[in-house]
């Protein structure tokens, strides 16, 4: 079952690109009516990930594809028992993805104000409903012994479970914060930069709190593992970092920490993949919920092969947006989609 092994390892990675990309996605999503007032400077802000979201948000679906297919008894009692959690995130998905179409379609303050709040709630809403998911794995939620869901909504929100998706909300709101500055010049740059190094202490204290929590759930003793060690270095380093005015290196340490909070949840649930809080003898492992062996090698050979060309095309896409925008840029009449994308950016003088 060496292969099962692989494909839990995978999962996590997709699980993690899925935040260390989507994340800073999120945190612009609901920054950008905070951070700046005035609509050129929030056109400005929407366009850092104007090219990008829909494309990082494949990670998710890549993730939960892989659960089906490697792992369907845990696919099918996770959604089973989180199917109001689910659909409350494909809610906070379609609005957040509708309100960069259509903010820009109506000239009014007030229509573009409304998509504005909903584009704010949307991206509030994704980290945290997935947080309290992914805390559930580890935490723990009824499963009987037919490893199906045994409990109800209510079972969902488990205090480690609400305080994950506490926890990566506020990372995307730092690392939404970091890459801000990094993409825009101006006024925008100086509060993006500002409400960073006011972020990072915050999100230090809540980053230590989960590793805190998180190792005392999972009952591995006094010696903590090295995710959770980096992600706590991380998210300081981050705001050292911010304080000094190295934003490359800022976003960095941000991805850093995003990456090794989501990779400490399945380090210490391995190799449960869905703890039952009603039996450990109920719980759901990687060996007892994977698919044969002939599907995974099948799996496998596909993943090789195509993983890298996805990497490829994504590195490539990052690389030919990489300039800053500034809020100049969107003066004029909007764009496709509300968002000014018809402007080209300039690089910094």
């Amino acid at each position: 079952m060496a292969l099962a092994v692989f494909w839990f390892i995978l999962i996590a990675v997709l699980w993690t690109g899925f935040f260390v990309l989507e994340g800073f996605d999120l945190g612009v999503g609901m920054l950008h009516a905070v951070l700046v007032r005035d609509e050129p400077g929030r056109r400005a802000v929407i366009n850092t990930i104007g090219p990008l979201w829909d494309g990082n948000e494949v990670w998710l679906i890549t993730a939960a594809a892989a659960m089906f297919a490697a792992f369907p008894a845990w696919y099918a009692t996770l959604l089973s028992g989180l199917y109001l959690a689910v659909v409350l995130l494909l809610v906070g998905l379609i609005i957040r993805g509708v309100s960069f179409e259509f903010r820009g379609k109506i000239d009014s303050v007030r229509w573009r104000r409304t998509w504005d709040v909903l584009l704010t709630a949307g991206s509030l809403i994704v980290p945290l409903v997935i947080g309290i998911a992914l805390g559930d794995l580890l935490h723990g939620v009824p499963i009987g012994s037919d490893q199906e869901f045994a409990g109800n909504f209510a079972d969902l929100f488990t205090g480690y479970g609400v305080f994950t998706g506490i926890t990566l909300v506020v990372l995307c709101v730092l690392h939404g914060a970091t890459f801000i500055a990094l993409k825009t010049t101006g006024g925008v740059r100086r509060r993006a930069g500002l409400l960073a190094r006011r972020a990072a202490p915050v999100a230090g204290l809540v980053v230590l709190a989960f590793v805190t929590w998180t190792h005392s759930t999972a009952g591995r003793g006094i010696l903590i593992n090295l995710a959770e060690l980096a992600a706590v270095v991380a998210v300081f380093a981050a705001a050292w970092l911010i304080a000094t005015g190295h934003e490359g290196w800022a976003f960095a340490a941000t991805t850093l920490a995003m990456a090794t909070t989501v990779v400490s949840i399945f380090v210490e649930l391995y190799p449960r993949v869905m703890v039952s809080s009603t039996n450990s003898a109920f719980d759901l492992t990687v060996h007892n919920t994977a698919s044969g062996d002939y599907a995974l090698k099948v799996m496998t050979v596909v993943a090789i092969v195509l993983l890298p060309v996805v990497l490829a095309y994504q590195s490539w896409t990052y690389h030919v947006f990489r300039l800053r925008l500034t809020a100049e840029h969107f003066q004029g009449p909007e764009g496709p989609g509300g968002s000014g994308a018809s402007v080209a950016p300039q690089p910094e003088a």
